[in-house]
């Protein structure tokens, strides 16, 4: 039995560890922010600060005017667009069938699934530009469509075959006595009582395809092609001499899409992810 003050201190300890780690990811977020309002001048200021003199608004209207970023973002869009319908219209088939179906090498091949998961984009990129150098497929959208398809399947498969384990076999054999087919119990019975997971596998998989900056970086060489995560980078060398405050504003404009959609489905995300903890 704790005493007043060995809870008192528990709490403060826990929530000190709580500010820490708060701090720690939100600081350079912060700072990134502070850069993109900042004028030239107080860029180089000493000491530096984190709250600026003046807001300068103007860096976001220089860089939407004069960066192309908008079409960058665009180029995002269809991407992930994509990259996320493929990515479901494959995954979900292959978990359902994982998830229901005895055959033989199941096992064997969900650990092949889960290791495929662990190999780096960056491991991949020089053989694969290589690759589709050689097919004269560099800048093509569909080419960098199926390696984002690749690199998010086996993780969509997983997370999706995870939350099917959790629906109770039991409505399979309902749906049977019913008439049902497997294509009928998937598409009218384990989609519709699925969609926080198939929801939060969208997710995760549109900010993994946002983000990704090697695998475009490699496989597109012009620059109307770029998503944003590369034709942001532009700003380095398309502006003027010193341009961090450019830079930062258009870093701030490119992940604006994806915090929207991350705070607005974020309680999807958290019921999946409690569901499979559960079964777990």
């Amino acid at each position: 039995m704790l005493s007043r003050k060995q809870r008192f201190l528990t709490k403060t300890g826990l929530y000190f560890c709580y500010f820490v780690i708060l701090a720690f990811f939100l600081f350079p977020l912060l700072w990134v922010i502070s850069l993109s309002l900042k004028t030239r001048e107080e860029l180089f200021a000493t000491p530096p600060t984190i709250i600026p003199e003046t807001f300068a608004f103007e860096n976001y209207a220089r860089v939407i005017e004069q960066s192309g970023v908008l079409n960058y973002i665009q180029n995002s869009f269809v991407i992930v667009t994509a990259t996320v319908i493929v990515t479901l219209l494959t995954a979900i088939p292959a978990a359902y069938a994982i998830s229901r179906f005895k055959f033989k090498g199941k096992s064997p091949l969900l650990v092949i699934i889960l290791m495929t998961q662990m190999i780096s984009a960056v491991v991949i990129s020089i053989p694969l530009y290589r690759l589709f150098a050689q097919l004269d497929l560099i800048n093509n959208y569909v080419v960098l469509i199926i390696v984002y398809v690749a690199v998010v399947l086996p993780f969509s498969t997983w997370f999706l075959k995870g939350y099917f384990d959790t629906i109770p076999y039991a409505m399979d054999e309902a749906a049977i006595v019913d008439g049902c087919s497997k294509f009928q119990i998937l598409t009218k019975i384990l989609i519709p009582t699925s969609v926080p997971g198939i929801v939060s596998v969208t997710i995760l998989v549109a900010v993994q395809s946002w983000s990704q900056f090697v695998i475009p970086y490699i496989l597109l060489d012009d620059d109307r092609l770029y998503p944003v995560s590369v034709g942001v980078m532009n700003l380095q060398s398309t502006q003027e001499s010193v341009s961090t405050h450019l830079l930062a504003a258009g870093s701030v404009i490119s992940v604006l899409p994806v915090i929207i959609l991350f705070i607005l489905l974020q309680r999807f995300i958290v019921g999946a992810l409690t569901s499979g903890a559960v079964k777990g």
